[in-house]
């Protein structure tokens, strides 16, 4: 059974930073592509950063600001957001997908809270 478990979220300044993180069990995040979604309120979940085989990709609007990574030691993948913006604040989701194409992530976590005050 794969489990994604989240954790790091919190309330921050804007310009501020945090790191989430996303401790996966029943797969290997060496073995997956990982990702990150948000999504705030009244709005659809969106895409923020994956990275598969070491290849790292971002949506537009985080791309410089934040840095997805993975540890696979502690079997744990990362997000770290820098120069964070109230536009950012969401709930965080982390994701897993088999490695190839299509890409279908098939399990998540339940998701953290950032809140970016202005």
């Amino acid at each position: 059974q794969v489990q994604l478990v989240e954790s790091g979220g919190g309330l921050v300044q804007a310009g501020g930073s945090l790191k989430l993180s996303c401790a996966a069990s029943g797969r290997t995040v060496k073995t997956s592509r990982m990702g990150w979604f948000r999504q705030a309120p009244g709005k659809e979940r969106e895409f923020v950063a994956t990275v598969s085989t070491g290849r790292t990709t971002y949506a537009p609007s985080v791309k410089g600001r934040f840095t997805i990574s993975s540890d696979y030691l502690s079997n744990t993948n990362y997000l770290e957001m820098n120069s964070l913006k109230p536009d950012d604040t969401a709930v965080y989701y982390c994701a897993a997908a088999k490695l190839g194409v299509p890409v279908r992530y098939e399990w998540w976590g339940q998701g953290t809270q950032v809140t970016v005050s202005s």
